[in-house]
């Protein structure tokens, strides 16, 4: 069996340029994109990703692999999957910038443990906030439904159309922006509670100044902020709803769906 080579360069360039855009989602989104899990494995999958989807996805018009075109629209198809993959990584930090603003205020900042998915040390809270997002996220099949939003993406946003508008990118801005909005919202009862401690343990020192408060003032201070963080662990899973839900609408607004 013969195959023409102008058919073997269609069949290429129709899984390449998918293959970008899919795996610089891949690479970055939560879960997926953690430092811990082999590139190989990645590649694997994106790979088999593409091989599934290749029968919906519009054909390469004007295929020529040897031209600068074809780096200037693997480049194109980078910079879409990156944008798409961002909007699920910040949804993730943004709780985990409300776990380490409330290690803060609680004094359990110095608890640090080393992160495998981004590689870098962070507050024990964070991590347990990062955790308990990420199986949330799982749960909820939010892999499932940015696979399917990439999918959309190659009729919103064809391999040979445009580049997306600069506006994008500014909402994609905008939405870095967001973490601190949601972090503080998500922390707002905690610090609030700690902060009447707080005010207790200073009421306490004027009364009482025989009273070492930094001996006893580091351990009560932790305990409470243990106590309250287990007390406003319920309003976790409407926080996520809401958020997961602003996320969504902000990749729907990205891709044009």
């Amino acid at each position: 069996m013969e195959y023409p080579l102008q058919q073997l360069l269609q069949v290429i360039a129709d899984f390449m340029l998918p293959f970008a855009r899919v795996s610089a989602m891949m690479f970055i989104m939560v879960a997926f994109g953690a430092k811990n899990i082999p590139t190989r494995v990645k590649a694997a999958f994106c790979a088999a990703f593409i091989v599934m989807i290749m029968p919906v996805v519009p054909p390469v018009k004007d295929v020529n692999l040897m031209s600068l075109n074809l780096v200037v629209q693997m480049i194109q198809q980078i910079i879409i999957g990156l944008a798409i993959g961002f909007i699920s990584q910040i949804f993730v930090q943004a709780f985990v910038t409300a776990g380490q603003i409330l290690a803060t205020q609680t004094g359990l900042g110095f608890a640090a443990m080393a992160d495998p998915a981004n590689g870098v040390s962070v507050p024990a809270i964070g991590q347990f906030y990062l955790i308990l997002a990420t199986l949330l996220f799982l749960v909820y099949d939010g892999h499932l439904i940015m696979f399917q939003m990439v999918v959309f993406s190659f009729e919103s946003l064809p391999i040979n159309g445009q580049w997306m508008d600069v506006n994008k990118y500014w909402q994609v801005a905008e939405f870095g922006s967001w973490i601190i909005a949601t972090a503080l919202a998500i922390t707002l009862a905690p610090v609030t509670a700690m902060l009447v401690v707080n005010i207790a343990f200073g009421v306490l020192t004027r009364t009482a100044p025989q009273l070492n408060i930094f001996s006893i003032g580091m351990p009560i201070s932790m305990l409470a902020g243990l106590l309250i963080m287990w007390l406003t662990m319920d309003t976790f899973l409407f926080h996520f709803n809401l958020n997961w839900q602003h996320g969504i609408e902000y990749t729907c607004k990205l891709i044009g769906c």
